[in-house]
């Protein structure tokens, strides 16, 4: 019993993600058009910040985020569709 709370603990902080890296965020319509003219960039757990903005003006859009280093798409996290 005195091991349940450290082991319940640890596996609560495994749970946690901590987002690092630069990430590239675009954002096209329901028909596949680009709706911005430039890209946005975001630094870790920003990437939230900036996809939250854009569905909150484009709430049908598809954002897409990509590591910039390696171009390739975040999993589980892109392509998001905006409700």
């Amino acid at each position: 019993m005195k091991y349940l709370v450290p082991v319940l603990a640890l596996l609560a902080l495994g749970g946690c993600i901590t987002m690092t890296g630069n990430y590239e965020v675009t954002a096209k319509d329901e028909s596949g058009n680009a709706l911005s003219k430039g890209k946005f960039l975001a630094h870790g757990s920003g990437i939230y910040t900036v996809r939250n903005s854009i569905c909150s003006v484009y709430p049908k859009a598809v954002v897409t985020i990509r590591d910039v280093e390696t171009n390739e798409e975040l999993a589980g996290e892109s392509p998001y569709r905006c409700d």
